[in-house]
């Protein structure tokens, strides 16, 4: 059984402030509520309950949820930024805050492993040209920037974030090797 007790969590030195954004958007359009719900996943937010989100308090986040509940005010819906502390269950929204993180970071280990089996098919069909390079460059260019977001927004050190950038790490270290061999296969003369 949890202690509810005034000085266990609130007063523990590991409590934290969070910003909590209350709203509520009319049900029609959907896309107004797809698009918030978006904007939240975006920021890494976490749902406490319908239409109540939170994030761990930083300027970077309040801007852009005050940004957003402008947004929400323009959809003809209503919306609150409160700023808090949690007195008491911190460790269950601490716990969802990093399966969030952890979530995310495994999703990028899962695509990090099509990028490598997307290299591998590139020497299973012998293509070794530039175009094949160039869009194997944008998709990991495309992973290095979603590492580094979730990395922005994992404030607690969530599980997962090792092997993530180990699964990166092996994604740049393949794709270096497969340039090389693209210019080792480039025809004398061009």
């Amino acid at each position: 059984m949890a202690d509810d007790s005034p000085t266990t969590e609130a007063s523990s030195p590991s409590s934290s402030e969070w910003l909590v954004l209350v709203y509520r958007i009319p049900s029609e359009p959907t896309r107004l509520r797809a698009t918030v719900w978006r904007r939240l996943k975006a920021l890494g937010a976490i749902y406490l309950q319908n239409s109540v989100a939170a994030l761990p308090k930083s300027l970077a986040a309040e801007r852009a949820l005050r940004k957003l509940r402008h947004e929400i005010l323009e959809m003809s819906g209503t919306a609150s930024l409160l700023s808090s502390s949690v007195l008491v269950g911190e460790s269950s929204i601490l716990d969802t805050y990093q399966a969030a993180r952890t979530d995310e970071y495994d999703e990028i280990v899962d695509r990090c492993t099509g990028f490598l089996a997307e290299i591998e098919k590139e020497y299973t069909k012998n293509h070794f040209t530039y175009a094949e390079l160039e869009e194997n460059e944008v998709d990991h260019t495309k992973l290095v920037n979603w590492l580094e977001k979730v990395r922005s927004r994992d404030e607690f050190g969530a599980p997962g974030r090792a092997e993530a950038e180990a699964a990166l790490q092996k994604c740049t270290d393949a794709l270096e090797e497969y340039a090389a061999r693209v210019y080792a296969e480039e025809p004398e003369g061009h």
